[in-house]
């Protein structure tokens, strides 16, 4: 589902003056939403690791690692 058919699925709760003050979704919606909010911010994160031009592993190369060191992952 699209960025705009997920909003257009939203309700609203007014006020007696008529004044938007809530928004109702669907849980499907708000869990699809917060999938995409999540996707977006995991782009930011890729994104500024990138720029930084540090060195970076896999992260299976770092599992590896963390569990010969005794951590839990």
């Amino acid at each position: 589902m699209s960025v705009k058919e997920l909003l257009q699925s939203a309700e609203y709760v007014i006020d007696a003056n008529g004044k938007k003050k809530s928004v109702v979704v669907d849980l499907a919606v708000w869990e699809e939403l917060l999938t995409l909010l999540e996707d977006l911010e995991d782009g930011e994160e890729i994104k500024q690791m990138r720029d930084t031009k540090e060195e970076h592993i896999p992260w299976d190369q770092a599992k590896t690692e963390l569990r010969s060191a005794g951590k839990g992952v």
